[in-house]
């Protein structure tokens, strides 16, 4: 058990050797007009440190251990004993409260040993839990395997006090449905209604956010609370930041009004909860100062609390913010996983106009972390280049991938595709899909849907059009994706009749299924320049796919121009529900209109169970009644 000695209060990833290779190439460039030749396959040469490319240091090929810290490589390789536990306890006071759910999230994927973890570490009277932990371990041990120490660990929580919230519930409740576990989802449910009724905290955390909320802090709000009999705990004060989210600055006065009340002193899970509040626009201002006042006192965002905020900071689209904080992390004890780092590199070289600034100081410091770059990391620098038209530099970081042994692929081939298309270069976006048949890789279909999409936002649909079909010659699948965009490109162009050929040929001749909203858009537009007939047959082929009929369009259009034949035709189609309720719509829609005389003419057409039906006959009865009624006032 010696393999524990090394372990040091912080838990930084492992030093690994860095072996530096430059790799001599010849160069192939993609001009502005045409391509002279085009390959990824093909090497070309380092820019020399060129002023004009923003990623000097790729060229450095890194080896970095992908393993965990030194205690979560410990508690995977080993059984758990007195042996462990006595190893483990040798860790503290290493063993933080940020540490513990750091172990926890690199354990996500092992829960019976984040069981035993959690069960070990909970023991120990230098350990205070907190609602992130918990609802972490509540997490991972949602699963059938573990589904008694689940419960274990609800009932301990609610008795040690700890508010069973809304996002456990459901996280959990969604698990649980997904591996079709019925009996634990009703006994989860009726846990979580009856600790709403029992919870005796409510009351005051209502009490107090509601002194903050409807006034503006100061004198009288402090003077409300003074009156308020509070109990500070951890607990509260984490629940009542939660209550004021939507009101972040509020939640900040809050949490210093807290700090100087008596015999309270903030932690880091109180600090946490907080910039979990304040990572917002209005308030980012407040989060920063917050986050460099936790640095001042020693206190670290946990991983769970970086990996919200970040993906809220994602969703929101300040990714400057993300960034920033990504760097932070990175240098603090607790840095994402690759998986992480990967997903927020996919987002800020998502878009049109990519800032390659924050690709550039996101490189860098994985980089600097000595992380190998991965495949995953080439192709986000990758799309941020192609994204913003840099095809030359994006031709440079392929070679320097494949130099690192990761070869081209159909997604590196795509981004290329939508770079070139973006520039309107679309002949050779074109020849991008014979130089990968030429070096053996074959277009899969999302490489050819990237082809088509790009002519179509460029406004060439024929040229879009004659792509979807050679990649039908190839054998390729056609998705609802690139269908939806070959249509709403022909309709763009008020060519609805081509629409409404492509549609019909590739659902009966080809198998494809077009989606709903597909359908419905073609359908509508076909209403509008009375195309009934073309209209109806799309109708019958949703059928086809077991879609929902889409009713309303015709409705509206029978009431208002249709004839009685178009809606016997209706009616009686094979994509029309077999229900009376159907009729039942037609004809309040007819006499909505005024339309009595057809609604009759149309009621002698159709089948006897249907026109007898009850509802149908108090519908005409009461029309009657009403004309009965009104030729008796203008008789008077």
């Amino acid at each position: 058990m010696n393999r524990l000695k090394a372990i040091v209060a912080n838990l930084r990833f492992l030093d690994s050797p860095v072996t530096t290779r430059l790799i001599a190439t010849r160069s192939i460039r993609i001009t502005q007009n045409q391509v002279t030749h085009f390959s990824l396959y093909t090497p070309s040469p380092f820019f020399d440190h060129s002023h004009d490319f923003p990623f000097p240091n790729l060229h450095r090929k890194l080896y970095f251990s992908s393993k965990s810290n030194p205690i979560t490589e410990l508690i995977l390789t080993s059984h758990w004993s007195k042996e462990l536990e006595h190893e483990l306890e040798k860790c503290y006071p290493s063993l933080t409260h940020e540490t513990v759910v750091y172990i926890l999230k690199r354990l996500e994927a092992y829960p019976e040993k984040a069981w035993r973890f959690f069960d070990w570490v909970s023991t120990n009277k230098w350990f205070r839990a907190s609602s992130t932990v918990y609802g972490l371990i509540l997490r991972i041990l949602a699963t059938e395997e573990t589904i008694k120490q689940f419960w274990i660990i609800l009932w301990t929580m609610k008795r040690k006090g700890f508010y069973f919230y809304e996002e456990m519930y459901f996280s959990s409740l969604v698990a649980f449905k997904r591996k079709k576990m019925d009996r634990d989802c009703s006994s989860l449910t009726h846990f979580y209604n009856r600790s709403i009724r029992e919870d005796a905290m409510r009351r005051v955390v209502a009490n107090v956010v509601g002194i903050i909320s409807v006034s503006k802090w100061g004198d009288g709000v402090n003077g409300e609370l003074a009156k308020v009999k509070i109990q500070l705990s951890d607990n509260f004060v984490i629940r009542v930041l939660r209550e004021l989210r939507n009101t972040p600055l509020k939640a900040y006065e809050f949490f210093r009004w807290v700090g100087r009340q008596s015999g309270y002193v903030h932690n880091t899970m109180t600090y946490n909860a907080l910039a979990r509040v304040l990572a917002r626009t209005d308030s980012i201002e407040k989060f920063w100062s917050v986050i460099e006042e936790m640095k001042s006192v020693g206190h670290e965002l946990d991983i769970d609390t970086y990996l919200k905020i970040s993906r809220m900071l994602q969703k929101n689209r300040m990714m400057e913010d993300a960034v920033k904080l990504y760097e932070l992390m990175m240098d603090s004890s607790y840095k994402p996983s690759v998986k992480d780092c990967n997903f927020l590199l996919k987002s800020i070289s998502e878009g049109d106009k990519p800032n390659l600034d924050l690709v550039f100081r996101f490189s860098k410091k994985y980089e600097s972390t000595e992380h190998a770059l991965s495949k995953a990391i080439y192709d986000g620098i990758h799309r941020s280049l192609t994204n913003s038209g840099k095809l030359d530099e994006a031709e440079n970081i392929v070679n320097r991938m494949r130099n690192a042994g990761h070869e081209p692929d159909n997604i590196t081939y795509g981004q290329v595709i939508v770079g070139l298309c973006k520039m309107r270069r679309l002949e050779e976006a074109c020849k991008v899909l014979e130089e990968m048949e030429s070096c053996g890789c074959i277009p899969d279909n999302n490489t050819w849907t990237l082809l088509v999409q790009g002519h179509c936002a460029a406004n060439e649909v024929d040229r879009a059009l004659l792509c979807l079909h050679k990649m039908i010659a190839k054998g390729c699948n056609l998705d609802a994706a690139v269908l939806g965009v070959l249509t709403d490109s022909f309709l763009g162009q008020k060519r609805i009749d081509d629409a409404y050929k492509l549609l019909v040929e590739v659902a009966t001749k080809h198998g494809a299924s077009p989606s709903h909203s597909t359908y419905k858009k073609l359908i509508v537009n076909l209403l509008e320049i009375g195309k009934f007939d073309e209209a109806l047959n799309l109708l019958c082929l949703t059928r086809k796919h077991k879609y929902t009929p889409i009713i309303e369009p015709f409705v509206q259009y029978i009431s208002n121009v249709g004839s009685v034949e178009d809606a016997v035709k209706f009616l009686k189609s094979k994509g029309s529900p077999r229900s009376y309720l159907i009729y039942l719509r037609v004809f309040k829609s007819l006499l909505g209109k005024g339309r009595l005389s057809d609604a009759n003419d149309l009621l002698s057409k159709i089948p006897s169970y249907i026109s007898k039906s009850k509802e149908i006959r108090e519908l005409f009865n009461s029309m009657e009644n009403c004309k009965v009624h009104s030729l008796g006032d203008i008789s008077q």
